[in-house]
Protein backbone atom coordinates (compact mmCIF):
# COMPACT_ATOMS: atom_id res chain seq x y z
CA UNK A 1 0.00 0.00 0.00
CA UNK A 2 1.02 3.62 -0.86
CA UNK A 3 1.99 5.63 1.82
CA UNK A 4 0.57 8.78 1.75
CA UNK A 5 1.18 11.86 3.40
CA UNK A 6 -1.01 13.64 6.34
CA UNK A 7 -3.62 16.09 4.89
CA UNK A 8 -4.33 19.71 5.35
CA UNK A 9 -6.97 19.95 8.21
CA UNK A 10 -5.19 17.53 10.62
CA UNK A 11 -1.80 19.63 10.19
CA UNK A 12 -3.68 22.41 12.73
CA UNK A 13 -4.07 19.20 15.22
CA UNK A 14 -1.53 18.62 17.65
CA UNK A 15 0.58 15.60 16.83
CA UNK A 16 -0.76 13.74 19.97
CA UNK A 17 -4.41 14.26 18.40
CA UNK A 18 -3.52 13.73 15.10
CA UNK A 19 -1.44 10.53 15.55
CA UNK A 20 -4.55 9.23 17.58
CA UNK A 21 -7.31 10.53 14.52
CA UNK A 22 -5.15 9.03 11.69
CA UNK A 23 -4.88 5.52 13.71
CA UNK A 24 -8.08 5.31 12.77
CA UNK A 25 -7.82 5.82 9.25
CA UNK A 26 -7.33 3.38 6.44
CA UNK A 27 -6.75 4.54 2.70
CA UNK A 28 -9.20 3.99 -0.36
CA UNK A 29 -9.40 4.52 -3.61
CA UNK A 30 -12.49 4.87 -6.18
CA UNK A 31 -12.61 5.50 -9.68
CA UNK A 32 -15.02 8.77 -11.47
CA UNK A 33 -18.35 8.58 -11.25
CA UNK A 34 -18.85 6.55 -7.70
CA UNK A 35 -21.69 7.89 -5.32
CA UNK A 36 -19.77 7.47 -2.18
CA UNK A 37 -23.48 8.26 -0.17
CA UNK A 38 -26.55 9.33 -0.92
CA UNK A 39 -28.83 12.35 0.55
CA UNK A 40 -30.29 10.62 3.77
CA UNK A 41 -28.53 7.74 3.87
CA UNK A 42 -26.47 6.65 7.18
CA UNK A 43 -23.56 8.82 8.18
CA UNK A 44 -21.53 5.89 8.84
CA UNK A 45 -18.16 6.67 7.38
CA UNK A 46 -16.25 9.98 6.62
CA UNK A 47 -13.26 11.06 4.53
CA UNK A 48 -10.41 12.92 4.49
CA UNK A 49 -9.23 13.69 0.30
CA UNK A 50 -5.44 13.59 -0.28
CA UNK A 51 -6.44 13.19 -4.06
CA UNK A 52 -8.85 13.64 -6.48
CA UNK A 53 -12.49 15.65 -6.64
CA UNK A 54 -15.74 14.87 -5.13
CA UNK A 55 -18.57 16.40 -5.68
CA UNK A 56 -21.16 17.67 -3.20
CA UNK A 57 -25.66 17.24 -4.73
CA UNK A 58 -28.23 17.95 -3.53
CA UNK A 59 -31.94 17.00 -3.94
CA UNK A 60 -34.10 19.30 -6.71
CA UNK A 61 -37.96 18.18 -7.03
CA UNK A 62 -38.45 17.82 -10.40
CA UNK A 63 -34.72 18.61 -11.65
CA UNK A 64 -31.02 16.76 -11.72
CA UNK A 65 -29.36 16.84 -8.65
CA UNK A 66 -27.89 20.08 -8.08
CA UNK A 67 -23.93 20.30 -7.41
CA UNK A 68 -23.88 22.92 -4.52
CA UNK A 69 -19.85 22.30 -3.99
CA UNK A 70 -16.89 20.65 -4.84
CA UNK A 71 -14.04 18.88 -2.30
CA UNK A 72 -10.41 18.33 -3.11
CA UNK A 73 -6.90 17.49 -1.37
CA UNK A 74 -7.11 18.05 2.21
CA UNK A 75 -10.96 18.20 2.84
CA UNK A 76 -13.06 16.79 5.07
CA UNK A 77 -15.95 15.02 3.37
CA UNK A 78 -19.11 13.27 5.74
CA UNK A 79 -19.68 15.45 8.46
CA UNK A 80 -22.91 14.52 8.94
CA UNK A 81 -21.08 11.16 10.64
CA UNK A 82 -19.88 13.32 13.16
CA UNK A 83 -23.72 14.82 14.21
CA UNK A 84 -26.94 13.19 15.62
CA UNK A 85 -28.91 12.01 14.02
CA UNK A 86 -26.06 10.45 11.80
CA UNK A 87 -27.98 11.09 8.35
CA UNK A 88 -26.15 12.10 4.80
CA UNK A 89 -27.37 16.18 4.08
CA UNK A 90 -25.83 15.75 1.15
CA UNK A 91 -25.12 13.23 -2.03
CA UNK A 92 -21.65 13.09 -3.02
CA UNK A 93 -20.05 11.33 -5.93
CA UNK A 94 -16.54 10.79 -7.46
CA UNK A 95 -15.58 13.16 -10.58
CA UNK A 96 -12.94 11.59 -11.54
CA UNK A 97 -9.94 8.64 -9.29
CA UNK A 98 -10.10 9.94 -5.95
CA UNK A 99 -7.52 8.88 -3.23
CA UNK A 100 -8.91 9.14 0.65
CA UNK A 101 -8.12 8.80 4.05
CA UNK A 102 -11.32 6.79 5.41
CA UNK A 103 -12.53 6.27 8.83
CA UNK A 104 -15.50 4.67 10.41
CA UNK A 105 -17.53 6.97 12.28
CA UNK A 106 -18.29 5.64 15.18
CA UNK A 107 -15.03 5.06 15.91
CA UNK A 108 -14.40 8.93 15.67
CA UNK A 109 -16.92 9.53 17.82
CA UNK A 110 -15.95 7.15 20.58
CA UNK A 111 -12.53 8.28 20.32
CA UNK A 112 -13.90 11.91 20.44
CA UNK A 113 -16.14 10.85 23.77
CA UNK A 114 -12.95 9.28 25.33
CA UNK A 115 -10.63 12.43 24.86
CA UNK A 116 -13.11 15.81 25.00
CA UNK A 117 -10.15 17.60 24.14
CA UNK A 118 -9.61 15.82 20.90
CA UNK A 119 -13.54 15.96 20.78
CA UNK A 120 -13.66 19.71 20.47
CA UNK A 121 -10.64 20.15 17.72
CA UNK A 122 -12.89 17.74 15.80
CA UNK A 123 -16.14 19.47 16.26
CA UNK A 124 -14.80 22.47 15.29
CA UNK A 125 -13.20 21.28 12.37
CA UNK A 126 -16.68 20.48 11.46
CA UNK A 127 -18.14 22.83 12.17
CA UNK A 128 -15.88 24.66 9.88
CA UNK A 129 -17.08 22.47 6.94
CA UNK A 130 -20.20 22.88 8.08
CA UNK A 131 -20.41 26.26 7.35
CA UNK A 132 -18.24 26.63 4.11
CA UNK A 133 -21.03 24.01 2.99
CA UNK A 134 -23.69 25.97 3.77
CA UNK A 135 -22.41 29.17 2.41
CA UNK A 136 -21.79 27.11 -1.06
CA UNK A 137 -25.43 25.60 -1.15
CA UNK A 138 -27.03 29.06 -0.49
CA UNK A 139 -24.36 30.38 -3.54
CA UNK A 140 -25.23 27.59 -5.56
CA UNK A 141 -29.31 28.11 -5.14
CA UNK A 142 -29.13 31.77 -5.80
CA UNK A 143 -27.04 31.17 -8.75
CA UNK A 144 -29.84 28.20 -10.10
CA UNK A 145 -33.06 29.74 -8.58
CA UNK A 146 -32.75 33.16 -8.28
CA UNK A 147 -35.15 35.38 -10.70
CA UNK A 148 -33.02 37.01 -13.32
CA UNK A 149 -32.12 40.65 -12.30
CA UNK A 150 -32.99 40.61 -8.66
CA UNK A 151 -29.60 41.41 -7.38
CA UNK A 152 -29.36 37.54 -5.95
CA UNK A 153 -26.61 37.11 -8.55
CA UNK A 154 -23.18 38.25 -8.41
Amino acid sequence: MTTLTTPRPTRTLPAEYRGRLMSLAHEVRYPGGIRLFAEGGPADRLWIIESGTVALEMRVPGAQPAVIDTLGSGELLGWSARFPPYRRRFSARTVGPVRAFEFDAAAVRHLCEDDAELGQVVAQWAGEAVVRRLQAARTRLLDLYAPYGSGARG
